[in-house]
């Protein structure tokens, strides 16, 4: 008996910022998690991974589970919710201007 599919985000690290990033269903990586393709296909999802692993300003692509949300995909498990966030290290990157973290 197979299981059921999992919904989708392509994730991967910017190859020369090593951000996290999503692909969008527009063929663009984003910083925002909100803008990442939700992929509720399975044959869909693989072929979009090849793409983003032909991709070379990317590195590390690969799926990870995520569920529709109010304001678009969120993360399944606690890793992708921790990597959504940004860097550990709160005195640089993108979080040092948010209010929230």
């Amino acid at each position: 008996m197979s299981r059921t599919f999992t919904p989708k985000i392509i994730t991967a690290n910017a190859l020369l910022e090593g951000d996290v990033i999503y692909l969008t269903a527009d063929d663009r990586w984003s910083r925002d998690l909100a803008e990442a393709e939700l992929i509720d296909d399975e044959a869909h999802a693989q072929l979009r991974l090849l793409k983003a692993e032909t991709m070379r300003t990317v590195v590390g692509a690969y799926l990870a589970d995520a569920i529709a949300g109010p304001k678009g995909p969120q993360p399944v498990h606690f890793r992708e919710a921790f990597r959504a966030k940004g860097p550990s290290n709160y005195a640089h990157g993108r979080q040092e201007n948010r209010k929230h973290v």
